[in-house]
């Protein structure tokens, strides 16, 4: 893709035509995730709410892992307090990427494990090739756990009976199994071409209708009574949604505007 582009060592953010897309970028370490990638994903979440971005896409370098977790090496220092701000933290940032206003697709190729997992799971479509996997075996290399937080984001995505599953015999969910439980949207073998389809597809949506959609699904996620009655005002009242309706009527062409 071309245009502009803003770069950090690890991580890589490029936005064109209305796509912002972010590369985890440590391939020789299967993109595993430094503090300054977490840091660099939530500063990506802001442009992307922050300017003409209309889809986020997030992919690994390498071809062999989408995000294989955090770096372990940065857990050498680690004791109990420290293990709860840790995971305060990558709560933190999960919740700033599914705040995010616009569609986010994660295209995931090969190993996407712990954080990754999580981090594909706050995405709102999934792609994946056919050898990716998909897991959080902690309980057979670092004894660590996973905040309730993430266990409920991944229970609800995932059903509770086989994240309990994957979780207490330390097992990855291959990509068929994946596909078969709805996690992903497809298997591709060229997922940046599936996720670069399914980004021109929304692209060509009402963006409104869309947030609609995710603030619902944000709401609903949090558990209680939603009242929604702020999204259908701001929807029904968007010059988008009057446009539309008389673009309709008299059968000519609109341009969605986001308003």
């Amino acid at each position: 893709m071309t245009g502009d582009r803003r770069e950090r060592d690890e991580l890589l953010v490029e936005s064109a035509e209305h796509v912002l897309t972010v590369t985890f970028n440590r391939p020789g370490q299967r993109n595993a995730m430094t503090w300054n990638m977490y840091q660099g994903l939530v500063d990506a979440c802001d442009v992307a709410d922050g300017g003409d971005t209309r889809v986020m896409v997030l992919r690994g370098a390498g071809g062999k892992a989408f995000v294989a977790g955090t770096d372990i090496a940065q857990f050498e220092s680690f004791d109990g307090p420290k293990g709860v701000a840790y995971e305060q933290r990558i709560s933190e940032v999960l919740h700033r990427l599914r705040a995010v206003d616009v569609p986010v697709i994660a295209a995931v190729d090969g190993y996407c494990v712990g954080g990754g997992l999580g981090i594909a799971a706050c995405a709102d479509i999934r792609v994946c090739s056919p050898s990716s996997r998909f897991g959080v075996p902690i309980a057979r290399t670092l004894g660590n756990c996973l905040s309730a937080d993430t266990v409920d984001l991944l229970m609800q995505l995932l059903g509770r009976a086989r994240v309990v599953d994957m979780l207490l015999q330390a097992r990855f969910i291959e990509a068929q199994e994946a596909y078969q439980s709805g996690f992903v949207t497809a298997v591709a073998d060229d997922v940046d071409a599936a996720a670069h389809d399914i980004a021109a597809r929304l692209l060509s949506h009402a963006p409104l209708t869309m947030w609609s959609v995710k603030e619902s699904v944000r709401r609903l996620s949090a558990g209680g009574p939603v009242d929604d009655t702020d999204i259908v005002e701001r929807v029904y009242g968007s010059q988008d949604f009057a446009r539309a309706v008389r673009a309709f009527v008299t059968k000519t062409d609109h341009t969605w505007e986001g308003r």
